[in-house]
């Protein structure tokens, strides 16, 4: 079947989930209400917009109940929170750490913020995530224990931590992967910026990591407009972390004493509040997210040369992004596709750029990405808001 029988197949099995009329689907717009509009005038009535206030705690204090991870720290967007895990990890200058080449720039920029540096490692088919069986014959080959620290034998550097990257919501075989880094001795971080809502074997993403990173970007399921969050089960860790992102400042009435180089990170009072109100919406976001998902997986059934990629038999996914897999056959048409779509109305987009074609980090240490390569050239984003279903076709 030609590219363009592709092309045609695939924009009819989405005008058949989203009937756009003169509307441009977008590929992924806020749904904002609720308590919105009260909470952020509350801010602005009262003059608490900035990084201190009563919507921080109770947007930290709604994030524990919602994850059941009881302890969490909102700062002002994910590649912070991410920069954080790092340093709450002891990921120190010179160190490496293990990231997966498949993911948004963020995760190895936060690397790069700890003057460490980013070692590149393949995803599998299953969840697009870290590929823990693969990974570990790799450590065998390529390190050494040495007093507790994993060593590269190529480099001399120490392999510090893995970041463990949720794609588009799809949480990663987080047991398989746990169980590397014990092994090996390396301290286990979850990337799970696109997985608020998204479950591993019934335990929300970020439970099983030292610490987890949230981003509530505009795109998220949940927005503050900026905003992140780390959360950790360790209490000491999560008041070094506070203490941290809020510039290292010891507690006083008014004196400004600080003892340590600190981050000025604290997530605004007035980005809290949207948070919030983002909060109380989140089950009815949720279930609108998978009931789209299975309409476009119902949609793509029978469309030759494409796949919707579904969530992994062990997690159920918030499906923050939805995505297709080309066949491989249709790879080099991706770009094609993509114009297509967005011609017709469908707002659709490559997977990222793979982390080690990029120039800031193309000379990095990497094994093996062959799986990885392909799933960048075949993946296709599509329209995945919220709003496009309504509360009616949900299973609340």
């Amino acid at each position: 079947m030609s590219m363009s029988m592709t092309g045609d197949h695939i924009i009819a099995a989405m005008r058949r989930v989203v009937p756009l009329g003169s509307v441009r689907a977008a590929l992924h717009e806020p749904l904002i209400g609720g308590a919105a509009w009260a909470y952020v005038k509350d801010c602005l009535d009262t003059g608490w917009v900035s990084s201190a206030g009563a919507y921080v705690d109770r947007f930290e204090e709604s994030l524990a109940a919602f994850t059941g991870i009881p302890n969490v720290v909102a700062v002002v967007n994910g590649t912070a929170a991410l920069h954080m895990c790092l340093l709450a990890a002891g990921v120190r200058a010179g160190d490496e750490v293990l990231v997966p080449t498949l993911t948004f720039v963020a995760t190895a920029n936060a690397v790069a913020y700890c003057n460490a540096v980013p070692h590149f490692i393949d995803s599998e088919r299953r969840t697009l995530g870290v590929d823990a069986e693969k990974l570990a014959r790799y450590l065998e080959e390529i390190t050494v224990q040495d007093g507790g620290l994993c060593m590269n034998k190529r480099t001399g550097r120490v392999l510090r931590a893995v970041v463990a990257m949720h794609t588009f919501g799809h949480p990663v075989n987080l047991d398989a992967l746990a169980a590397v880094c014990e092994r090996f001795h390396l301290v286990l971080i979850e990337d799970a910026a696109e997985s608020l809502g998204s479950y591993y074997k019934g335990r929300h993403t970020g439970s099983r990591g030292r610490v987890a990173a949230l981003s509530f970007n505009g795109n998220k399921i949940v927005t503050t407009g900026g905003g992140g969050a780390i959360l950790t089960q360790d209490a000491v860790l999560a008041a070094e972390i506070r203490h941290l992102t809020t510039t290292a400042k010891v507690p006083h009435p008014w004196a400004y004493e600080h003892d340590r180089t600190g981050y000025n990170y604290r997530m605004p009072n007035l980005n809290a509040a949207l948070g919030c109100a983002q909060l109380e919406q989140l089950p009815d976001l949720l279930a609108r997210k998978r009931a789209l998902a299975r309409q476009y997986a119902e949609a793509f059934r029978e469309v030759p040369g494409v796949q919707f990629f579904e969530e992994p038999s062990f997690a159920q996914s918030n499906y923050w992004l939805n995505a297709l897999l080309l066949d491989a056959p249709g790879a080099a048409g991706r770009d094609a596709l993509l114009a297509a779509t967005n011609e017709a109305g469908f707002q659709t987009r490559p997977c990222w750029t793979p982390m080690h074609h990029l120039p800031m980090y193309d000379a990095c240490p990497r094994m093996d990405l062959a799986t990885a390569e392909d799933l960048a050239a075949r993946l296709i984003n599509i329209p995945s808001s919220p709003a496009l279903v309504s509360a009616e076709e949900t299973d609340a």
